[in-house]
């Protein structure tokens, strides 16, 4: 299944696809979660067992999956899922995760709360 394809309407995707997506992604319905597909494949890559791996990369292939991890959400993957992901896709020494971006706080310091 590519990318603009994951938006097609809940009678053509696979039931085994909808329940992974319901199982990774808790907060929406399966249909709103594969609509994006980045967002799925990072919760699947993330929260996923080795069937509902197997069933995920049964649609998507390695160019859909590495297309994930360039465009991965701030927040989803851990270290280990994102370091397993970058060598079993054949993409070099991870990037540092992604980091969530709030506008007008750049150059701002964290403060140590007691």
């Amino acid at each position: 299944m590519s990318t603009d394809s994951a938006a097609r309407t809940r009678s053509s995707v696979p039931t085994e696809l909808l329940q992974v997506a319901r199982r990774v992604v808790w907060f929406q319905t399966p249909e709103e979660t594969l609509r994006d597909a980045v967002l799925f494949l990072n919760h699947a890559m993330t929260y996923g067992t080795i069937e509902e791996l197997r069933e995920v990369r049964s649609h998507f292939d390695d160019d859909e999956l590495r297309a994930a991890l360039r465009n991965a959400h701030p927040g989803i993957f851990n270290a280990r899922s994102w370091s397993y992901w970058h060598l079993m896709l054949d993409m070099g020494a991870p990037p540092p995760l992604p980091k969530r971006r709030i506008p007008g706080a750049e150059g701002l310091e964290p403060v140590a709360w007691r």
